[in-house]
C-alpha cells in the first residue's frame, strides 16, 4: 500500500539553528532517505520551496484565477513529502516517526488513492 508522508513544518523552528545543527539535520534526512530506499519502501520524495513561491489555482464558473502564495495562512506549511510503499499503515506511521522534522513538526500520513 502506498502512503504519502506530508511534512508540515514551522520554519521558525529552524531559525537560529547553527550551521552544525543544519548539517546534522540534512545528514539525518539523507540517512532516512537511504534507509527507506534500501528497504525498497521509497517511491519518491522531495523538499518543497518556501510557501511564498506557491501559486494557488481555482476555477469558478469556468473562469480560472490564480493567487500568489499558499491558500491558507498558517504557522506551519507543507515543506516536503515522501511517498512510500509499505505493508500497512502501522509501518507508514513508524517511518513517519523517523522523519527528522517529526521532532518539531507534524507529519501527516495519508493513503494514496488507487485510481
Amino acid at each position: 500500500m502506498k502512503y504519502m508522508l506530508l511534512i508540515h513544518t514551522n520554519p521558525d523552528a529552524h531559525v537560529g539553528m547553527t550551521e552544525k545543527d543544519q548539517v546534522a539535520m540534512y545528514a539525518a534526512y539523507g540517512a532516512f532517505t537511504e534507509k527507506i530506499a534500501a528497504s525498497g519502501e521509497l517511491v519518491t520524495g522531495d523538499a518543497l520551496e518556501a510557501p511564498d513561491t506557491a501559486t494557488s489555482v481555482r476555477v469558478r464558473d469556468g473562469k480560472r484565477t490564480t493567487t500568489d502564495g499558499p491558500f491558507v495562512e498558517t504557522k506551519e506549511h507543507l515543506a516536503g513529502f515522501y511517498v512510500v510503499d509499505c505493508v500497512d499503515l502501522d509501518r507508514a506511521i513508524e517511518l513517519a516517526a523517523e522523519i527528522p522534522d517529526a521532532a518539531t513538526a507534524g507529519i501527516e500520513v495519508r493513503p494514496v488513492a488507487s485510481m
